[in-house]
């Protein structure tokens, strides 16, 4: 079998999974765990024929006409080079373990089939992204998971959160994707062709008309799909959805098409400078602001949300310096440990018994009761926190050290003003994730909240899936730096003195102060008895933590606190904690500049609508009907009536004619 027909049976299998996933769910539910998981499994084991064989060597490229267009043609276009191939394996891996383990997390829910069925063609979409060479063939698959994100991510319909999450993430997806189709139309009217290889040809020849521009339009559709600042905030409202959707969308599939998007057409943005400027802003804001607001957050999936929006501006920052190897090398170490902390956060909730146990200020005791948990988190913070030798450390040190390179002019790719900004933001983002990788781990198996009741062990395929994902969260950065040099454009992304040192050195400091600041609070609080708020439900428990910490003693009297209040993020965020729990409003904002404005202008044509419009609607029937009435009231039928009006209008007329002839 040829590595095309591979190529082409890897996302056709998910697909194929779905429709007899759909056909089969309520007629024959004992194959819907089978439809979801083998199908996922087998393509998983093809992408990595294909890598394998592709060996990140010359790309593969197949192409047929899809049909005649007249002028740009559409073509069904296979472009595997060494990255499309590595990012293809990490999609199957998290997707094979994402159906593995929701056949435990959602065993008991009445709508598995349609959320398996979802999932598959999540993948199957995400697949087409990857190894597609044709960019309308691409654009199917990423609107495909733009509408698969929002059915999955209201798979809790029932609550008014998933149902708002759903809308919140379509809408502002799509705000972005107006001008990034716009963008590949442009695009392809310059180039001549939707093929990505003719594309990159044209770039190279110096062909573009509109870089700038047609950058700045594409960036935008990169930064909702991708959730990058400004529209980056549906991604946290989406974790109303169950556990193993945040894990996929984070870690392998519709958050990562961005990155890959861009990884893919580089040479179009380095086109221009200025959009190299923009990206490299964009993902120096993006980290930081993230990495502060993860810091504030309480609840646990909120908390790993903003670290994938963080590690998502790493990525970017590596490709505004013009460096697309570490971009999706840490594309790949962080798809790994963020499924790992995802799903181990599940089997925390799972464990708990509900999604509402999912505050970090309420756990306890949980280090005995979901050790397998424990432990594998453990290696995922420490990957995520960039600590060596784990794989994080590696890719995050990666981008650092591209950074550093524009910065000693030893690459002229892009301007020294964007590694500037990537380097000095990377570093202190490096600081802050790893004080909320510390606070997470504090606060979750750490914690003095209330006690959860024990809901009994996880069922195994939730717990084997953890440990096959702390493989590579400890060990993908050696083993890609390494082995893989050839799938990353021959570049070697071994560490570098200077970066390794301050990223490590800073990522210490970052998660030493976290822990001082923990045992700080907790010694404030040490006096201040935990329990239920069941004695006074009517208190603010935020108020009452505040009030006890501030005075070292128990407000209430013998009242107990079911929130932890020793958590360090209020001390290192001081008066800042309340803007970076809240996002830093921008909802708000939005709200303001957005959505009040185009509900004002709705309200307005709605009362033109009504009051105007319908108006002149109303007295153009309303004429026609009265002059109906009068002459109905004249029409009754009796003849003696119709004769008298006949003789009193003869005599009328006779006066008249009688009176005319007078008056000559």
């Amino acid at each position: 079998m040829t590595t095309t027909t591979l190529a082409v049976l890897v996302p056709l299998l998910p697909f194929l999974g779905a429709v007899a996933g759909l056909l089969l769910g309520r007629t024959a539910p004992g194959f819907v765990r089978p439809l979801a998981v083998l199908p996922t499994l087998t393509s998983l084991v093809l992408a990595a024929l294909v890598a394998v064989r592709q060996g990140g060597g010359a790309a593969v490229d197949s192409a047929t006409e899809l049909t005649p267009t007249g002028s740009v043609p559409i073509e069904l276009a296979l472009h595997i080079d060494g990255f499309a191939a590595l990012v293809a394996v990490l999609v199957g891996l998290v997707a094979s373990c994402v159906q593995i383990y929701s056949t435990g997390y959602l065993r008991d829910d009445s709508r598995y089939p349609s959320y398996a069925a979802l999932v598959s063609l999540f993948t199957s979409a995400m697949f087409l992204v990857v190894y597609s060479g044709d960019l309308i063939v691409l654009l199917v698959g990423w609107e495909v998971m733009g509408i698969c994100s929002y059915f999955l991510v209201g798979h809790y319909w029932e609550t008014p959160e998933a149902r708002a999450a759903s809308l919140k993430a379509f809408l502002v997806t799509k705000l972005g994707d107006v001008p990034f189709l716009i963008g590949l139309f442009a695009l392809a009217t310059d180039a001549g062709s939707f093929r990505i290889t003719r594309i990159l040809g044209t770039v190279a020849s110096g062909g573009l008309d509109h870089p700038t521009l047609i950058a700045l339009l594409l960036l935008a559709g990169v930064a909702g799909k991708s959730a990058q600042f400004p529209l980056h905030t549906w991604l946290p409202d989406a974790m109303a959805g169950p556990t193993p959707v945040s894990a996929l969308i984070h870690a392998a599939t519709m958050v990562a098409a961005g990155v890959y998007f861009i990884a893919r057409l580089l040479p179009v943005f380095e086109a221009s400078q200025a959009a190299m400027v923009v990206l490299a802003v964009m993902a120096a804001v993006t980290m930081t602001g993230s990495a502060l607001a993860a810091l504030a957050q309480d609840d646990i999936k909120r908390v790993l949300a903003y670290s994938t929006i963080g590690q998502l501006g790493y990525m970017t920052g590596a490709l505004a310096v013009g460096d697309r190897g570490a971009a999706v090398f840490h594309l790949l170490s962080h798809g790994a440990f963020k499924a790992l902390l995802f799903l181990a956060a599940g089997v925390i909730i799972h464990a708990a018994g509900t999604n509402s146990l999912a505050a970090m200020s309420r756990m306890r005791n949980l280090r005995d009761r979901v050790p397998d948990a424990y432990w594998t988190m453990t290696v995922a913070l420490l990957a995520l926190a960039a600590i060596p030798p784990f794989s994080g450390f590696f890719s995050k040190e990666a981008v650092l050290g591209v950074a550093e390179h524009v910065v000693t002019g030893h690459t002229e790719h892009a301007p020294a003003a964007a590694g500037w900004i990537v380097l000095v933001a990377g570093l202190v983002a490096a600081v802050l994730t790893a004080a909320y990788a510390m606070r997470l781990w504090l606060l979750a198996f750490r914690g003095r909240g209330i006690e959860a009741p024990d809901h009994g062990r996880q069922p195994l395929t939730m717990t084997v899936v953890l440990w096959v994902l702390a493989i590579p969260s400890l060990a993908l950065g050696g083993f890609a730096f390494r082995l893989l040099p050839d799938w990353f454009d021959g570049r070697q992304l071994s560490p570098t003195l200077t970066t390794s040192v301050l990223g490590t050195g800073v990522a210490l400091v970052g998660g030493i102060v976290t822990y001082a600041a923990w045992r700080h609070t907790t010694a404030l609080t040490a006096r201040v008895p935990l329990g239920a708020v069941a004695a006074h439900p009517e208190a603010d428990a935020a108020q009452v933590e505040a009030e006890a910490i501030a005075t070292h003693e128990p407000a209430y009297g013998d009242i107990a606190y079911a929130p932890d209040p020793a958590d360090p993020g209020r001390l290192l965020l001081g008066p800042l904690h309340r803007h970076a729990a809240a996002g830093f409003h921008l909802d708000a904002v939005y709200t303001t500049l957005f959505v009040r404005p185009v509900q004002a202008g709705a309200s307005l044509v709605r009362f033109l609508d009504r009051e105007v419009v319908e108006t002149y609607v109303r007295g153009a029937g309303a004429l026609p009907r009265w002059l109906g009435a009068v002459v109905r009231r004249a029409q009754t039928g009796n003849v003696q009536t119709y004769v008298s009006a006949l003789l009193a209008g003869t005599v009328v007329l006779a006066v008249a004619v009688v009176l005319a002839a007078t008056g000559a």
